[in-house]
């Protein structure tokens, strides 16, 4: 079942689509994102491939602050939601 990177049932929800960024650019681009939603906001994240080294990183420099939540975890498709307490 395929889901839709800007659906969703959080109160403010910030579609983030990774697959139209270029590869060079993507983390700075997630970061600044990140760093841009006030608490109870949440971004999802649309890739083609599961992002465990970002998900290390994001930890190291937010801690506590991001809460992260699969939506989809599939071959080709992934979506996390991150919210920002």
């Amino acid at each position: 079942m395929a889901h839709d990177c800007s659906s969703g049932s959080a109160a403010i929800l910030h579609p983030f689509d990774a697959r139209g960024v270029a590869k060079r650019f993507r983390h700075a681009a997630i970061f600044g994102a990140l760093k841009a939603l006030n608490p109870g906001e949440t971004m999802r994240f649309c890739n083609d491939h599961d992002p465990l080294p970002l998900l290390e990183q994001i930890e190291q420099v937010f801690g506590q602050r991001v809460t992260v939540r699969y939506v989809a975890r599939s071959p080709g498709e992934i979506v996390i939601d991150f919210s920002i307490t």
